[in-house]
């Protein structure tokens, strides 16, 4: 024995005109569901502002944020004459470095700044010297540093990381990378000595993308997804 289903009354009633209408309004939200659902895009937060600065670079040049504006940027913090455990810090992003050619950046530049906390060491000669010995490509890694101050609100309160230094006069300084976008606004942030350079180039690349399409009607897109927190796991 089979049991028909009977419509409620009220739609019964519906012409087959207003039942095209509502079929027109439910749409937008059948899309919205399966937009937050699906995740057809994918996006990193957007966390806050990354800080504004004036820094001396390894070459004895003024160096500030509105350098590297435009691109995206890999941002770690290194007492310049530490060796270990600042080395790994150093040598993940000399690997990335040399990785570039597999992350798909388009025509979005990419570029590390590194801001020594050691201003009364890192002269420029003394980080041109690091930065050789890293291999690091002088137009797209930066080493910087200022005068206490600026590092302080720099580093330990715009980038939330924790430096000290000690009695015998070095410095510990907590291994961190933060990612930039092109806008100023900081996207990630790995608080290891050596993050999994596979998500970091997974990352990149979705910044990237993001920056390269979000343009016109899909921009849209891209606002839907960080409105439905469309993240990578």
């Amino acid at each position: 024995m089979t049991t028909e289903i009977q419509q409620p009354p009220w739609i019964a009633d519906l012409r087959p005109s207003s039942r095209l209408w509502y079929l027109l309004l439910a749409l937008p939200v059948v899309a919205v569901m399966a937009f937050a659902i699906f995740q057809p895009i994918r996006v990193l937060p957007r966390m806050t502002l990354a800080p504004g600065y004036s820094f001396i670079d390894q070459e004895g040049k003024r160096f500030t944020n509105e350098d590297v504006r435009g691109s995206l940027v890999i941002y770690t913090f290194i007492d310049s004459r530490c060796t270990s455990p600042c080395l790994p810090t150093s040598a993940t992003l000399a690997s990335l470095q040399s990785d570039l050619a597999e992350v798909e950046m388009g025509d979005i530049p990419l570029q590390f700044v590194t801001i020594a906390v050691d201003p009364e060491h890192a002269s420029p000669t003394a980080m041109r010297a690091h930065a050789d010995a890293l291999g690091a490509e002088a137009s797209q890694w930066h080493f910087v540093t200022g005068n206490a101050n600026q590092l302080k609100s720099v580093i330990g309160a715009a980038f939330s990381t924790y430096y000290a230094q000690d009695e015998d006069g070095s410095y510990t300084v907590d291994p961190v990378f933060v990612l930039v976008d092109g806008w100023g606004i900081q996207r990630a942030v790995y608080r290891t000595a050596s993050p999994d350079v596979e998500i970091l180039k997974r990352d990149l690349s979705l910044v990237a993308q993001e920056a390269r399409n979000s343009t016109g009607v899909n921009r849209y897109a891209y606002e839907a997804a960080h409105l439905f927190l469309c993240y990578p796991k």
